[in-house]
């Protein structure tokens, strides 16, 4: 019999894989040796690609950063970690939609969600709604089968 503690760790580990990948993400944002400016967009400060692939904005590269801080922290608990997971598989899901149409693909103005932030968004949504829904619904069965024995 599985206990629930080690069927708890890809969960928890989901969060902190995340979390580091929007930090370092945010981060290589604010660093001019990964940002590459748009020549489309001179006027626009902070507006350019991370490594010449993902369109971002100072405001992108905060949010990432709040997310990566958010997820390392969730993974210090099972149900932060659960949470986390099912926030941003929501959220991230909905970038994704936004993402695909013309006129909120900017949300309405503030931070790019087009181009490969679309797939990046995607991904990463599918493997928090993975972690966030199905696996931990496999927790909860796993904990309450045990518990009634």
């Amino acid at each position: 019999m599985q206990t629930s503690t080690s069927s708890s760790s890809p969960v928890r580990y989901s969060a902190l894989s995340l979390g580091l990948l929007f930090l370092l993400l945010g981060l290589a944002g604010f660093w001019p040796a990964s940002f590459t400016p748009s020549a489309n967009f001179p006027s626009e400060p902070g507006f350019g690609y991370i490594f010449g692939v993902f369109p971002t904005n100072y405001f992108h590269n905060a949010i990432g950063i709040l997310v990566g801080v958010w997820g390392i922290a969730a993974f210090t608990s099972l149900s932060g970690a659960i949470v986390f997971n099912r926030i941003f598989a929501i959220l991230y899901g909905a970038a994704v939609i936004l993402g695909l149409v013309p006129f909120t693909n900017t949300l309405f103005g503030l931070t790019p969600l087009f181009g490969n932030n679309i797939w990046l968004n995607a991904i990463t949504a599918g493997i928090a709604f993975y972690y966030g829904f199905v696996k931990s619904a496999e927790i909860d069965m796993a904990s309450s089968s045990s518990s009634s024995t």
